[in-house]
């Protein structure tokens, strides 16, 4: 493995994991900002990660398999968090539906790659906007108050469905892209 800028920012982005679990789990009242702080700090270091991998030619196999690794955990654990603090449906199925779908989704990538068909399953627009969907939601559900007169955590809830939408819509896509592997 070569330790490069875009590799680094990927395993700092692991190593937040834990970080932001403890943060928004702790029963003091300014974890939620802290949880907020570190989520945000990972969502950027997601994007600025891939933008130097391209820009400096930096990428590689083991950014390739780490960086989607560590969105997905990232975002399970999040998710994981919000539902046990929130218990019940309104958080618990959307959650399910996107942790389902990324496990879902890596399985099915993995096994294209195998049959060397891995470019029929690439990220698509559809799943890009997902992910901001999904990235913003869990930002106002993790801060879980209103700013002012905007009820962040309702809109993190409404959000969040939006995400859930999106996220069997990518599904559909990339299972309609690999059909013919699959039948």
């Amino acid at each position: 493995m070569q330790l490069n800028w875009p590799n680094a920012l990927t395993l700092f982005r692991i190593a937040l994991i834990p970080v932001l679990g403890l943060c928004f789990l702790l029963p003091a009242p300014w974890m939620n900002v802290l949880a907020v702080i570190v989520f945000s700090a990972a969502a950027v270091t997601d994007w600025l990660d891939g933008y130097l991998a391209r820009r400096l030619q930096q990428t590689s196999a083991f950014g390739a398999f780490l960086d989607p690794v560590a969105d997905k955990l990232m975002v399970a654990v999040a998710l994981v968090a919000l539902v046990a603090v929130h218990p019940g449906p309104w958080l618990a199925v959307p959650a399910s539906i996107i942790i389902g779908r990324e496990i879902a989704v890596s399985a099915l990538r993995e096994w294209m790659a195998n049959l060397g068909a891995r470019a029929s399953v690439a990220v698509s627009m559809a799943g890009k906007v997902k992910t901001t969907a999904q990235m913003a939601a869990i930002i106002m559900l993790l801060y879980g108050q209103s700013l002012g007169p905007i009820p962040l955590f309702e809109l993190g809830v409404v959000l969040l469905y939006v995400a859930a939408v999106l996220t069997v819509y990518s599904m559909a896509l990339y299972l309609r892209a690999a059909w013919e592997q699959l039948a």
